[in-house]
């Protein structure tokens, strides 16, 4: 009965189909020809609308997510989003850090590693929460679920990372980002930074970086490694696995420093990931040591979008001992004049208290006691305690200095156009 049913439904529809197909044959040929195919084209776009692909809206996910861009009547004055990072024994010299390069403008994470005791990070965040001018600005966040930090290992690429989606997070205001550690102190004021980089393109990333790994390429591109920080909670040097594998094809391996300053566009196509690259190449950096010396560099200069914004800088004064070690050379008073010639914004590395950094608060940065690096926003007194507008900007010495170190890099880039390659 069912079968006999089933067959009758087919009839039907075939019957039907021939109906109207015999109906247009004939309307074909009669004079009313044209205005039956007419009709017909009448109809077309009810069986466009529901069947075919709406080609102004985009086919694939990746198409829909598109950096921020600037906002209308952008502010002249640009903002600043900082990493500043330390491990146990720290406390004392991220503080001081932060106080001397807070600016009301810019926004800060601050990270303790969970090498640091669990009263460090608390000491540090009842610091936060006393402190009047952070209280009253806010723009101070302090990672509390502290993240385990091998400096040679993925875990310190990751906690990088960290920081930029926080930053995204929390505001769209900042245009470049910039990573430093509890051991790097400011040569020049923020008034003179902010006030030199209002003049430059918003999409230059400083980034110091070389395609010429040399012997990085047998001892930290082939070696098979595990970074103990990615699943346990004491430090602990990596592990070192067999067998060695050979260099990749598919993009080029790019080197240099740890401490950058990325534009929020990269930032961007680094976290959100509308393109593959910044994920294929971040398993990769998995197994690569010191890959906080690699990632950035390997990312920017493999992306044709953003290869071209690169400058070989890190804006960054450090001296290396000869042959280089693993540290750079910690800073003393005795290399005061090499450090002041060269221009740069930031300097590292210094040991906590010591002699030079109240020689570079005196001489380059005119703070005193402890307090906030004076600039436009600074009012009442003593220095700097209340909030005052921050756009005022009170640019000094410092601002020379940058635009001699931007004026040689422009030089330098001008004779390696594209300084990937």
């Amino acid at each position: 009965m069912g079968y006999a049913s089933t067959e009758k439904k087919w009839f039907f529809h075939i019957l039907m189909s021939f109906v109207v197909f015999a109906f247009l044959i004939a309307t074909s040929f009669n004079t009313s020809r044209v205005y039956s195919l007419r009709s017909i084209d009448s109809l077309l776009p009810l069986f466009q609308s529901h069947f075919s692909v709406n080609k102004t809206l985009p086919l694939f996910v990746e198409t829909k997510i598109l950096p921020t861009p600037p906002p209308p009547g952008m502010p002249s004055v640009p903002r600043f989003a900082y990493l500043i990072s330390g491990s146990r024994g720290d406390l004392e010299k991220l503080w001081r850090t932060l106080r001397t390069l807070y600016h009301p403008l810019n926004h800060y994470v601050v990270h303790l590693d969970l090498e640091s005791p669990a009263e460090e990070r608390l000491s540090f965040t009842s610091r936060l929460e006393r402190d009047p001018i952070f209280a009253e600005v806010g723009n101070v966040y302090m990672i509390t679920k502290a993240n385990m930090v091998t400096y040679r290992g993925p875990t310190m690429v990751a906690n990088t990372l960290h920081a930029c989606a926080i930053l995204l997070k929390h505001s769209k205001d900042w245009d470049w980002f910039i990573n430093l550690s509890a051991s790097d102190y400011p040569l020049v004021t923020q008034d003179d930074l902010l006030y030199t980089f209002s003049k430059l393109d918003r999409s230059l990333n400083f980034i110091e970086h070389t395609s010429h790994l040399g012997w990085k390429e047998g001892q930290r591109a082939m070696p098979l490694i595990i970074d103990p920080g990615l699943y346990q909670s004491t430090k602990k040097d990596l592990l070192w696995a067999n067998p060695r594998r050979s260099l990749p094809t598919a993009f080029k391996l790019f080197t240099g420093s740890a401490w950058m300053i990325l534009s929020r566009s990269f930032v961007e196509y680094v976290i959100w990931g509308w393109d593959n690259l910044p994920r294929t190449l971040l398993m990769y950096y998995t197994n690569f040591v010191s890959s906080p010396e690699g990632y950035f560099q390997t990312v920017v200069c493999n992306a044709p979008e953003f290869a071209h914004t690169v400058v070989n800088s890190d804006m960054h004064y450090i001296a290396w001992d000869n042959p280089p070690k693993q540290h750079p050379h910690t800073l003393t008073l005795n290399d005061t004049n090499k450090m002041v010639a060269s221009n740069a914004a930031f300097a590292r590395k210094f040991k906590q208290g010591d002699p030079l950094l109240d020689l570079i608060d005196k001489e380059l940065l005119g703070r005193k006691n402890g307090s906030f690096t004076p600039g436009g926003w600074c009012t009442g007194k003593p220095m700097c305690s209340s909030v005052g507008d921050p756009t005022k900007l009170r640019p000094g010495p410092g601002v020379k200095k940058l635009q001699q170190l931007i004026a040689k890099l422009s030089l330098l880039s001008k004779s390696k156009p594209n300084q990937c390659k």
